[in-house]
């Protein structure tokens, strides 16, 4: 096999792979319901001001 066929080969590979990763993702994202998505934005919002004031008051 020529080098640049294993390179198409490769970034087939890395495509289809890719496709993979971003399907599980967003099954993953589409099975909260959107009270859970809700309560866990609250939680991060809630985490991010808890940081911030300890950055304000480490300073």
């Amino acid at each position: 096999m020529r080098w640049w066929k294993v390179v198409g080969l490769a970034g087939l590979a890395g495509v289809a792979a890719t496709g993979v990763v971003v399907a599980r993702a967003e099954r993953k994202r589409r099975a909260y319901s959107p009270d859970e998505v809700r309560s866990r934005l609250h939680q991060r919002v809630a985490e991010a001001a808890t940081e911030s004031d300890n950055i304000s008051i480490a300073e």
